[in-house]
This record gives structure tokens, C-alpha cells and sequence, in this order.
């Protein structure tokens, strides 16, 4: 039955974003920006965070010495939004599959 390996193949996919997303540690939406002081003369650079949550904006600024583990939260970040986004789409395509079949059944 070719739908029961379909349905087996996504549940196999679902697994491995699930493993994917237990190796995900610290993150943070947003980007990340430099910014000036003075912007005319390039002067007083600084790091913001730029991020909406809950429909709200949000701003951080962030340390010289903190910018490399904020980039890679942010990364971390859209990575689990990416795999989410992945798994919603093959729950919707498992859950088509599964009444495709259940009606062929009747």
C-alpha cells in the first residue's frame, strides 16, 4: 500500500525535526544591527536587537563582547522556526493522507 509508506515516510520526517529541535539551545528572535551615534561621521557604533513578540516591538542593545552568541541565538532561532514551520506542513500533508486512505477503505 503505497499511502501506508507515505505515512510511514513523514512520520519518519516528523521524527528527525523533533531530534532536530531537542539540540536547540538558547535563541532570540530579531535582528541584528549596527548603529551609530553619530551617523554622519561614522562615530560611537553600538549593537541593537530589533524584534517583535506578542505584537510587540521590542529593542536590546548589545555588548561588543556579546555579539557572536547573539548572532548565533538569532540563527537558532530561525532554525527552529524553519523545522516548525516544516512539521506543520508535513502534519497537514500526513493528515490529507490519512483520510485519503480512510475513505478508500469504505
Amino acid at each position: 500500500m503505497p499511502q501506508n509508506t507515505e505515512l510511514k515516510s513523514i512520520e519518519n520526517k516528523i521524527a528527525r525535526i523533533k531530534r532536530e529541535l531537542q539540540t536547540i539551545e538558547i535563541m532570540r528572535p530579531g535582528s541584528l544591527t549596527m548603529q551609530y551615534k553619530n551617523p554622519g561621521e561614522k562615530k560611537g557604533a553600538y549593537y541593537q536587537l530589533s524584534y517583535t513578540l506578542d505584537m510587540k516591538s521590542h529593542t536590546d542593545y548589545v555588548r561588543k563582547d556579546s555579539v557572536d552568541d547573539v548572532k548565533k541565538q538569532i540563527e537558532a532561532y530561525k532554525r527552529f522556526r524553519d523545522l516548525t514551520k516544516e512539521w506543520i506542513l508535513l502534519s497537514i500533508k500526513y493528515s490529507k493522507s490519512q483520510i485519503a486512505l480512510s475513505e478508500k477503505k469504505k
